[in-house]
């Protein structure tokens, strides 16, 4: 069962304002509201640590107030700050003409994400969150957090917001990939756009013959889809193609089908996700 709603994650990083547009892009497409997520940390809020016991006599009462104060300035300020990101977000959304409501939380990211989950069809999130802005080689914890934890297919915006016009569809015969085939021969989201099935090693003949019925899957669907067969490590070959022919998206599993089951994303995926210059769909 479909909700209609989108939920968009944004933080202070710069990766904020390509979720926006994306999560707009998305939901013109498949006629959406979206729904925005700030969450504060804990340490934002207005929690305080009891300092009662490591402060000395009469200086006591003194320094507790100024500590106190500070704590509620501090707890304001991230409110403040907060409300002025989601504001801005909401501003961007709304110029492209999609409904929007935001949403100002305090607490844990994927708990908030977990509870809240059901009341829409796809999370928008950035690749990197505020403190991995210049780590090239680095994921924000949250999204890998996110990724594992979630039932719905999590969009991973790049930093840099491109209208899609070709997908590839990263394909290796296992559960998550037939998914996400099954997903999009279903879904208005890429309707009309051409999409090409990847697969990345040594061909077989099962491999085949999984590709042409996961073609005749999206044909059904109303997809004009070709298939394409390079020899590779996925992370290598799936990247290059990504490059030399110009995708604007890549769809694949969130894990790969001889993963073996862990609290980590398959590492084809990591690799897929800090390299590639694009947004990945990902699929449980």
């Amino acid at each position: 069962m479909t909700t209609g709603t989108l939920i968009a994650l944004v933080d202070g990083s710069k990766y904020s304002q390509s979720v926006c547009h994306y999560a707009a892009w998305i939901a013109k497409r498949i006629e959406a509201t979206v729904k925005i997520y700030h969450v504060l940390g804990r340490r934002q809020g207005v929690d305080r640590q009891d300092l009662s016991g490591a402060i000395e006599l009469g200086a006591r009462s003194h320094i507790l107030e100024e500590l106190s104060e500070l704590d509620t300035r501090r707890a304001k300020l991230a409110h403040a700050q907060g409300r002025a990101i989601l504001e801005d977000a909401q501003a961007i959304v709304e110029a492209a003409g999609v409904s929007v409501e935001t949403r100002l939380r305090q607490g844990d990211l994927v708990e908030t994400v977990l509870a809240k989950e059901d009341t829409g069809d796809m999370i928008v999130i950035g690749k990197r969150g505020e403190a991995a802005d210049f780590a090239k080689l680095h994921l924000g914890s949250n999204l890998e957090r996110v990724v594992r934890s979630s039932s719905k297919p999590v969009f991973v915006a790049n930093r840099e917001f491109k209208p899609v016009s070709k997908v590839l569809i990263a394909f290796d015969g296992g559960h998550s990939s037939l998914k996400a085939v099954d997903y999009l021969a279903r879904n208005r989201l890429l309707a009309d756009l051409p999409v090409a099935l990847a697969f990345a090693g040594v061909e077989t003949p099962d491999i085949r013959k999984a590709l042409e019925n996961a073609k005749s899957t999206l044909s059904a669907g109303g997809f004009k889809a070709e298939i394409l067969i390079e020899n590779g490590k996925p992370e290598n070959t799936l990247g290059k193609l990504v490059e030399e022919k110009g995708f604007d998206l890549v769809v694949m599993g969130a894990y790969g089908h001889s993963r073996i089951r862990s609290l980590i994303i398959g590492s084809t995926t990591s690799e897929m996700i800090r390299t590639c210059k694009v947004p990945i769909l990902l699929m449980r």
